[in-house]
């Protein structure tokens, strides 16, 4: 769904953009960067329980993922190897946010209700688990020749989702704002697995002959 406002953002950062390719930085070093940035926003802010602070530092390094593809289609750059690394490096950053929102719970409310800990703490993860495992399946359609993009919770929702919400959290003290939005993306990103299988498994049958 917000996979339609990227143009909108890419045009935002388009004259950073060209004046760091001016400034002889490549799409890749972006990427690295952004990707160091939001693991590290997410890994130490998130555990002291400094959860807007986090979600600011996180923000100021996430948008390097719309960046690093406009720097490398306006220097001509774009190769295998840099699509290739930018969507790798996204699942780590992915995986840093919800880690450091798993140890946030095992940490900050260590002396909270043991279950709601364990709860949020399992949500975290598999939060962790069913977006990488979305992205995954959209990338092993690809290999084989077909699609599997869609689906109720694409990367971009998933991402805006807990960031702005625990944001607010940090803000306000409202830890369900958090909580909620686990639970809601949890959800929504199995079903998008079901979805992105049932997209293949219907090209699959239209054309046998995907893939092999």
């Amino acid at each position: 769904m917000l996979e339609r406002f990227r143009q909108f953002w890419t045009n935002v950062w388009a004259p950073l953009a060209n004046l760091l390719l001016k400034m002889g930085v490549t799409p890749d070093q972006v990427t690295i960067v952004g990707t160091l940035g939001v693991s590290f926003g997410a890994l130490f802010f998130f555990p002291r329980g400094e959860l807007f602070w986090g979600v600011i530092f996180i923000t100021a390094f996430v948008f390097s993922d719309i960046m690093d593809g406009y720097m490398a289609r306006a220097s001509g750059k774009s190769s295998k190897w840099g699509a290739f690394l930018d969507s790798t490096l996204d699942r780590v950053g992915d995986a840093a946010i919800f880690v450091g929102l798993a140890i946030y719970y095992t940490s900050v409310h260590a002396e909270a209700d043991l279950g709601s800990v364990k709860t949020y703490f399992y949500l975290s993860l598999a939060c962790l688990v069913l977006g990488s495992l979305t992205s995954y399946a959209r990338a092993r359609a690809e290999s084989l020749g077909m699609q599997a993009k869609g689906g109720i919770a694409e990367r971009a929702d998933r991402l805006v989702a807990i960031l702005v919400m625990t944001g607010l959290n940090g803000l306000f003290g409202a830890d369900f704002l958090t909580e909620i939005t686990l639970w809601a993306l949890a959800a929504a990103s199995l079903i998008t697995v079901f979805q992105r299988m049932a997209i293949v498994r219907k090209q699959a049958l239209a054309d046998p002959g995907l893939g092999s």
